[in-house]
């Protein structure tokens, strides 16, 4: 049955690298001028607009791809994912139950769900969007052209206006009005010479324990 699903894509115009590396679904629907990559597995529901790109092990179930986007490589789409024209979804990236809009971008090591992501948004690397308190889940929005910093955490229900930055390791509990900057960091403190003594107590302690 794979034999015959992949040299029906194949026939139909899908770009295939290593289509022996590929496994689909009953469903699977991809269209002409798209493009997988090897190791890719289809679940079931799975929807791919013509010229998108799937990169190599990536795994894909209930969601739907839009044209032109970039997915991968090891990108995990899961039910209720929707990409729409354009998006990148890069390497380590989960998607669930989430629209993110056209153009926006979430290249590395992040995880969406629950959650829409403007037009045009960058994602940074890190990021977490907070959806589940042990009981139920909740939503986080993301405004057009915002810039999320990398390693925030969006701790949901919570809004992002539309063009906020959000400063590199902030966790964010509250909404941000349109073109602000958020930052939500601890205090920076330094102890002069304190890694050195750190390290010569520590050195001590060992010899000590071999005598």
């Amino acid at each position: 049955m794979q034999e015959r699903l992949r040299a029906r894509l194949l026939n139909d115009g899908v770009g295939m690298i290593a289509p022996e590396t590929v496994y689909l679904s009953h469903d699977t629907a991809i269209e002409a001028d798209a493009q997988i990559g090897p190791y890719v597995v289809f679940g079931p529901g799975v929807t791919v607009r013509a010229g998108a790109q799937i990169k190599s092990h990536s795994h894909l179930e209930g969601a739907e791809v839009g044209k032109g986007a970039l997915v991968g490589p090891y990108a995990r789409l899961r039910p209720g994912a929707v990409l729409e024209e354009d998006v990148h979804i890069g390497n380590f990236v989960e998607v669930k139950k989430a629209r993110i809009e056209k153009g926006a971008k979430a290249n590395h090591l992040t995880y969406i769900g629950d959650a829409r992501v403007g037009v045009g948004a960058n994602i940074g690397a890190g990021t977490i969007t907070c959806n589940y308190d042990g009981f139920d889940k909740h939503f986080t929005d993301i405004g057009a052209g915002a810039f999320i910093g990398s390693d925030t955490a969006l701790v949901a229900p919570v809004k992002i206006g539309d063009g906020v930055i959000t400063a590199a390791g902030s966790v964010i509990t509250k909404d941000v009005e349109a073109n602000a900057l958020a930052v939500a960091r601890g205090e920076q403190k330094q102890i002069a010479g304190w890694a050195e003594k750190f390290r010569a107590r520590k050195r001590a302690e060992k010899a000590a324990g071999k005598k």
